[in-house]
């Protein structure tokens, strides 16, 4: 964006409308200083206390094979921006795709209006914000280049049929075969009247497959996902051979498996995805917008016990590669680790601005939305139980009848931690020993209870790609955790 008007003198409301700003589409640069900084006074002069822009560029494709077939290749772009205003604790939202200096100001207007708030006198001075120097983290870190590193449409292509013929060949009774790879490039800037002023690329990357095998009244249904940010070669590194394989291994144990018997027993679950029901049942109540929402037990806890004390919890954006990785949230505050649960005494929450300014929790780098059209929220990164000082040997040793969950499938989870998950892949545990597999599980419990029966930990952390959804929009999370036992559980079967 080219600044042909800028003055270097305090500005009058009234002048505001001579400002003459040639937008640059193509890149969130230094050139956005200035329009953003005369904003955001504009704003503080109306009487915000706090005002933050938020500009985003995305392109997204997701490829879709189904056989031997591309059934769908469904492109994306967008551009906006979304500008929130604070006055005291109450905050309002406005999002726009218009990114001239007019159609920004006029979100900007909008959003003071709805607060009650207006326009300074034309005679009434507009002091600019003093930015601090752009912190761009997609130039010092190489990430302008990824784009046009990725891989290609015919690319995608090629690499979900290969994989799809890897599962013909290595499973039996196939009725179905999907594979599908998406690639979410963002750009994004946030300028706020703290003078907050930084730049950052994502290249959120997933790929995987879901197999459904059939013979006669038995049938079974498998799916494996990958996911990656920071690599333009995620797809083409994919090793879809012993992906498939794995897939048609355990579909063939499922296809005939038993049905598990309701009752309450003890469990082992898996480490890398069997971590979703912490992120569910526990990491979503340790988030402020359930404690502005009076809708977490946990809400007054902190510093006391909420957990085993063999459970130690972390949520961090810093992992290389992982799902949930960033450099920055989207409310500009660099990446950082937070250390939730310590040998069961919760020690922290998961905060944005918002969340800090109504709870008085410290902001953690959490700041999280879908996109512009959404204001920032407090949400998960890379979230995950540590590991622990058992073996895995130990673990299942200390089980005479149970049941090991391999790999989880969905469910959901009540407002105050009250969760239902399936089990993809379920098998006995009988003297310690893995025996034969079950299909039909469902985990049932309550987050309080659950999180003080997670008695041992082994130590093979193991970290998984999900999608999480809440008040700002779907995001990128990583869930984890290393090979647990829970005491007991509520199992729903036949």
């Amino acid at each position: 964006m080219m600044l042909s008007t800028y003055p270097s003198s305090l500005l009058l409301s009234r002048e505001l409308p001579n400002l003459d700003y040639k937008l640059k589409r193509d890149r969130f640069d230094e050139t956005w200083e200035a329009p953003l900084a005369t904003l955001l006074g504009l704003g503080r002069a109306a009487g915000a206390d706090f005002v933050e822009f938020f500009l985003e560029r995305v392109n997204y494709i997701n490829c879709l094979a189904e056989d031997d077939t591309i059934a769908s290749i469904s492109p994306r772009l967008s551009t906006g921006a979304g500008v929130r205003v604070f006055r005291g604790k109450a905050d309002c939202y406005v999002s726009t795709n218009d990114l001239t200096f007019n159609g920004l100001k006029a979100a900007l207007e909008k959003g003071l209006s709805i607060l009650g708030l207006q326009l300074p006198a034309p005679n009434a001075y507009i002091p600019a914000i003093n930015l601090e120097l752009l912190r761009d983290y997609a130039t010092t870190k190489g990430k302008d280049s990824w784009f046009a590193s990725c891989s290609s449409i015919r690319e995608m292509g090629e690499v979900l049929l290969d994989a799809n013929q890897q599962l013909q060949l290595k499973a039996n009774h196939v009725q179905s075969r999907r594979a599908t790879y998406f690639r979410d490039w963002q750009e994004v800037l946030v300028a706020s009247s703290d003078g907050t002023f930084a730049r950052d690329i994502r290249l959120t990357q997933s790929v995987g497959f879901n197999l459904l095998c059939a013979d006669g009244i038995h049938r079974t249904s498998i799916g494996q996902r990958a996911g990656s940010t920071s690599d333009p070669n995620f797809l083409r590194a994919w090793d879809y051979k012993s992906t498939a394989e794995e897939v048609a291994e355990s579909a063939g144990k499922m296809l005939y498996a038993d049905y598990v018997e309701s009752g309450t027993y003890p469990i082992v679950m898996a480490n890398q995805f069997g971590g979703v029901i912490f992120h569910e049942a526990c990491g979503h109540l340790l988030e402020t917008t359930q404690i502005e929402r009076k809708t977490t037990p946990f809400a007054d806890k902190k510093g006391e016990k909420i957990a085993h004390e063999s459970l130690t919890a972390w949520d961090e954006g810093l992992s290389d590669s992982a799902f949930g990785t960033i450099d920055m949230d989207d409310e500009g505050m660099p990446a950082q680790r937070t250390l939730l649960i310590e040998n069961g005494i919760l020690k922290n929450f998961l905060s944005d601005r918002a969340g800090s300014l109504r709870t008085g929790h410290p902001r953690t780098g959490s700041g999280r939305r879908q996109s512009y059209t959404y204001a920032a929220a407090s949400r998960m990164r890379n979230t995950y139980i540590a590991p622990g000082s058992y073996t895995n040997e130990e673990i299942f040793g200390s089980i005479d009848k149970g049941i090991y969950c391999k790999k989880m499938g969905g469910g959901s989870v009540g407002a105050t931690g009250q969760f239902n998950f399936a089990v993809e892949e379920a098998y006995l545990i009988e003297n310690g020993k893995i025996t034969k597999p079950l299909k039909g599980a469902t985990l049932i419990g309550d987050a309080q209870e659950i999180m003080n029966k997670i008695s041992m930990c082994s130590q093979d952390l193991g970290l998984a790609a999900g999608f999480c959804g809440s008040v700002s929009g779907s995001i990128y999370v990583t869930v984890g955790q290393p090979h647990i036992k829970v005491d007991s559980i509520t199992v729903g079967g036949r």
